[in-house]
């Protein structure tokens, strides 16, 4: 038998950097990955701090995540921002396996490939700028996945809705990202801390869009958005059956539960039986 091929993650689990303490703990927090978070979770005046403060127990913490298979990630300031630069100077001293991006569009992604060409990036998709580059943003190279930024893209365009508002875009991403030949994008964050039925409920709702990934703010999110994410009992049983049973008429057409298999059919139960626990 084959070996199977690894699954992109499903859940990205943010920590701040100025919390290694609580790094090491998200790590085993059970997310597929961790993003340290030196943009958003750091303030202006704390930045320089919190890459020092991460330089002493970083080896230890990628050792552990290793351990674990979990990646290990780094948000960065924005491109337009003045740490910029020492952010990607200090990922690169630490041999960061992958950047996010935040607000990442063209411009952004050329900067960033002008310092680390090597290092791969997960861009956040977060403004209208980066939408409107979109295509080019998920060809550019090196680029691994496409993020949802939901909640900096609806005060960018000024829209009061995570919902309807941003349907237009979750279908974009999800396009975009089949063309270009990437895993499923991911999800924006859920802010209801603590409220299963909110997660659940996002979680469905971006699978129903062609996500396969969510971005977390917190480990009680991790179990949630992975049984969300989950194909049903049902769905797995039938896939393997449709698996099983092509691979044992050696390309002859087959029929499963009485209605034909063709191409389509057989890579719908091949993915499902890949998501499968």
């Amino acid at each position: 038998m084959e070996p199977r091929t690894p699954r992109p993650p499903r859940s990205y689990l943010f920590v701040p950097a100025t919390r290694p303490d609580r790094i090491g703990k998200a790590i085993a927090a059970g997310a597929d990955a961790v993003i340290v978070d030196l943009e958003d979770a750091v303030a202006p005046a704390d930045k320089d701090a919190a890459r020092g403060a991460l330089a002493a127990p970083w080896h230890d913490l990628r050792r552990q995540a290793e351990a674990a298979g979990v990646s290990l990630l780094v948000r960065v300031n924005g491109a337009d921002t003045a740490w910029f630069a020492d952010d990607l100077a200090w990922c690169e001293d630490a041999a960061v396996a992958a950047i996010v991006l935040p607000k990442a569009d063209v411009a952004a992604l050329a900067r960033l490939r002008q310092v680390l060409p090597g290092t791969p990036c997960l861009a956040l998709l977060e403004t209208a700028a980066g939408f409107a580059d979109l295509r080019d943003v998920a060809r550019a190279p090196g680029v691994q996945r496409l993020l949802f930024g939901s909640i900096d893209l609806m005060f960018d365009l000024d829209v009061a809705d995570d919902g309807l508002p941003l349907h237009h875009c979750r279908s974009e991403l999800v396009l975009h990202s089949r063309a270009a030949g990437l895993p499923a994008p991911v999800d924006g964050v859920c802010t209801a801390i603590g409220d299963d039925g909110a997660l659940a409920a996002e979680t469905a709702r971006a699978r129903q869009f062609g996500f396969g990934a969510k971005l977390l703010i917190h480990p009680s999110q991790v179990a949630g958005v992975h049984a969300a994410l989950a194909p049903a009992p049902e769905a797995v049983a039938w896939a393997r059956r449709v698996v099983e049973q092509a691979a044992a008429a050696n390309g002859a057409a087959i029929a499963v539960d009485g209605k034909m298999v063709d191409r389509p059919v057989l890579e719908r139960a091949l993915r499902i039986v890949a998501a499968a626990p």
